[in-house]
C-alpha cells in the first residue's frame, strides 16, 4: 500500500483517500512574473510523477494546480515594464506552458487563476469575519487575528509563542499582532482593484489558495503539496482561513518537496542565484533535466551545478544505450514480475524514486545481459511512469534534443541544436506583435528587441512597414 509523509503528522502514513478510488490533490503554482526557475521545475515534475503513480495504482486523480496572477509582485513588475498586468501575466502562463511541456510536465486537470476566484475569497474573508477571526485593521485592510484560531502553528510544528515576526511575517503597525497576515488589501493608488465591502482593494496571497482548492475540490481534500519554503507561513495560513471558516478538516496528507540549492543556498530569485528553466534547456536536453530532478527524493534538497547535470546525461545515456537496437512500446506492467514488483515497493515508499530508477538500472543490465525484447519493453514501461526513455534511443544517443510544443502542439524531435521556442501558431505570432508593438510605444525598446529576437529564433522574420507590422516564416 502507499505511504506518505505527512508534514502535518511528520511521519509516513498508509494513504487512506477520502472517497475510495479517487484522488483529489491540490499544488501551489507559480507566480507570473518571470520564467520558472530549476526550483519552480522541481514542484512541477515532482507532483507530476506523484499523479503518474497515483493513476498506474488505479486511482481517478482531479488533480488542481493554480496560477497566482495578482500580488504585489506581479503589479511592480508591470508598473516597471510599462504594460498591464494581464499582458505581463499572459506572457509569462504561456511561458511556463511551454518550459512544462518541454519537461513532459502533464497540464493540471483544473489550473485555475486567483483573478477569476476574488468574489470567492470575499465570502470567506466575510465568514472569517463573522466568526470573529478577521477584523478591519486602521489602514484599511482586513487582517486574520491568529491568536483566535486554537490550531495555529500545527503543520509547521512551531507554538506561537515560540513564532517571532521575521523574514517571512510582515510587520505592520495596524495589526493587533505581528503573527497576523493580510487577507484583503485596501488598494494603492494606481493599483488594480475588485470593489468590496471593505472598499477597493485586493486579495491576501494566503486566501487565494484556500478559496480555489476548497471551489474546485471541496472543503475536505486528500492531498495538498507544494515548496517546502510554504510550509510556513501560507500553507500555516490556509489551514487557519480555511478551516476557521468550514469547521470542518481542511487537508488529510500534506507534501512537501525540498529546496534545489546552488553552492547550498537555496535557489531563489530574491537573492539572485536562479537559472531559469530555459537557461539550463539551452545546456542539457530536457529529459536530462527531468531525469535530474527525479533521481532525487522529492522531500530531499538537490545541488545544481553542470557537474551534476552531466552526471545526470550520462545516467540517462546508459538507459537508453541498454534500449538501443529494440523496437519496444510502452505498455502494461506485470506487476508480478520481481524488478516491476520492487519498482512498485519503491514507489510506494513516499514515492521514492531513487530507488525506482536504482531497478531502472538493475534492469537495463538485465537487458545488457540477456538481449530479450521482454525485458527491454518492461524498462521503456517502467520508465513511463516517472517520464523517461520514451523515445528512439537513436534520437538520443546522437544528441537530438526533444522539444515538445505547448499543449496544442504535436511532439517532434528537434536538430542538434535545443529548440527553446516551439508551436508558435498564427494566434500566438500576431498576439507577440502586438506586444512588440506596445513595447515600442511605451519606448521599452529592449522588450521589444527581445520578442523580434524569439521570433527570429523560431524562424519567425517580422517587417515593419507603413502599415504595421508583418511576418512571414524563414
Amino acid at each position: 500500500m502507499l505511504k506518505i509523509y505527512n508534514s502535518l503528522t511528520r511521519e509516513k502514513q498508509t494513504f487512506v483517500p477520502i472517497e475510495p478510488g479517487r484522488v483529489r490533490m491540490y499544488v501551489c503554482g507559480m507566480t507570473v512574473y518571470d520564467y520558472c526557475h530549476l526550483g519552480h521545475a522541481r514542484v512541477m515534475v515532482a507532483f507530476d510523477v506523484a499523479r503518474c503513480w497515483l493513476r498506474a495504482l488505479g486511482y481517478q486523480v482531479t488533480y488542481v494546480r493554480n496560477i497566482t496572477d495578482i500580488d504585489d509582485k506581479i503589479i511592480k513588475r508591470a508598473q516597471e515594464n510599462g504594460e498591464t498586468v494581464a499582458a505581463l501575466t499572459a506572457r509569462f502562463i504561456q511561458a511556463m506552458d511551454e518550459d512544462n511541456a518541454v519537461l513532459g510536465v502533464e497540464k493540471p486537470d483544473f489550473e485555475p487563476r486567483a483573478t477569476d476566484y476574488v468574489s470567492g475569497m470575499q465570502e470567506m474573508i466575510g465568514m472569517l469575519e463573522r466568526r470573529g477571526l478577521a477584523y478591519r485593521a486602521a489602514n484599511g485592510d482586513v487582517n486574520y487575528s491568529v491568536r483566535k484560531f486554537p490550531g495555529y502553528g500545527k503543520l509547521s510544528g512551531k507554538s506561537l509563542d515560540d513564532l517571532r515576526a521575521g523574514e517571512r511575517v510582515e510587520v505592520d503597525a495596524a495589526k493587533q499582532d505581528p503573527l497576523d497576515f493580510v487577507l484583503w488589501k485596501r488598494a494603492k493608488e494606481s493599483e488594480p482593484f475588485w470593489e468590496s465591502a471593505w472598499g477597493r482593494g485586493r486579495p491576501g496571497w494566503h486566501i487565494e489558495c484556500s478559496v480555489m482548492s476548497s471551489a474546485l475540490l471541496g472543503k475536505h481534500f486528500d492531498i495538498h503539496g507544494g515548496g517546502q519554503d510554504l510550509q510556513f507561513p501560507h500553507h500555516e495560513n490556509e489551514i487557519a482561513q480555511s478551516e476557521g471558516a468550514n469547521q470542518e478538516t481542511f487537508v488529510n496528507y500534506w507534501m512537501h518537496n525540498g529546496f534545489v540549492r546552488v553552492d547550498n543556498e537555496k535557489m531563489s530569485k530574491s537573492i539572485g542565484n536562479f537559472f531559469t528553466v530555459r537557461e539550463v534547456r539551452a545546456k542539457y536536453d530536457p529529459e536530462v533535466i527531468r531525469f535530474f530532478i527525479i533521481r532525487a527524493h522529492y522531500r530531499s534538497p538537490i545541488n545544481y551545478s553542470d557537474q551534476t547535470l552531466d552526471e545526470a546525461k550520462q545516467a540517462l545515456t546508459r538507459l537508453y544505450t541498454a534500449l538501443k537496437g529494440f523496437e519496444v512500446e510502452a505498455g502494461s506492467v506485470d506487476w508480478d514480475n520481481p524488478y516491476a514488483a520492487r519498482f512498485r515497493d519503491a514507489m510506494n515508499d513516499d514515492f521514492n524514486t531513487p530507488e525506482a530508477i536504482a531497478v531502472l538500472f538493475e534492469l537495463a543490465s538485465e537487458v545488457n545481459r540477456t538481449h530479450r525484447p521482454e525485458d527491454a519493453r518492461l524498462l521503456k514501461s517502467l520508465g513511463r511512469i516517472l517520464g523517461l526513455l520514451q523515445r528512439d534511443p537513436t534520437d538520443y544517443l546522437q544528441g537530438r534534443t526533444m522539444a515538445i510544443a505547448p499543449p496544442t502542439g504535436q511532439l517532434h524531435i528537434a536538430g542538434d541544436a535545443p529548440a527553446i521556442s516551439v508551436g508558435y501558431s498564427p494566434e500566438r505570432i500576431k498576439r507577440l506583435i502586438v506586444e512588440r508593438s506596445a513595447a515600442r510605444k511605451s519606448k521599452n525598446f529592449a522588450e521589444a528587441d527581445r520578442i523580434r529576437k524569439e521570433l527570429l529564433d523560431a524562424g519567425i522574420i517580422l517587417e515593419d512597414g507603413p502599415q504595421g507590422t508583418t511576418w512571414r516564416r524563414n
